[in-house]
């Protein structure tokens, strides 16, 4: 299943706690995944850089939003349409009511609405 969820790059973190300032350069590693850091002495070490995909990191808004924003614009779409025919109802039950002398008295003399 292709995720849209970036993935947690962390060699460089692992890289930097186990050398602190011994560190003279780094490169990634893109074929392997790795970072691969030049040290003071003139070894070398490297550290996978992605967390395990089988790692379930806690679920945030973004994340959320990322996942299932056909979800929310489906469902906003239609809140929106809803609402505008809501909207064009009542205008419509306005402008007949208020067209009608009838229901303007029915309106006026009842004593609900009179202060």
């Amino acid at each position: 299943m292709i995720t849209l969820q970036r993935r947690q790059l962390v060699g460089h973190d692992i890289l930097l706690a186990r050398h602190g300032n011994h560190i003279c350069s780094m490169r990634v590693d893109h074929s392997n995944g790795r970072v691969i850091a030049l040290l003071d002495d003139g070894s070398l070490d490297s550290a996978p850089n992605l967390i395990s995909p089988d790692l379930h990191l806690p679920a945030t808004i973004r994340s959320v939003l990322r996942e299932d924003w056909k979800l929310f614009a489906a469902v906003s779409s239609g809140a929106v349409i809803l609402g505008g025919l809501l909207f064009g109802t009542c205008a419509a039950l306005a402008g007949t009511w208020a067209g009608s002398p009838e229901m303007v008295e029915v309106l006026t003399a009842y004593s609900a609405y009179t202060y």
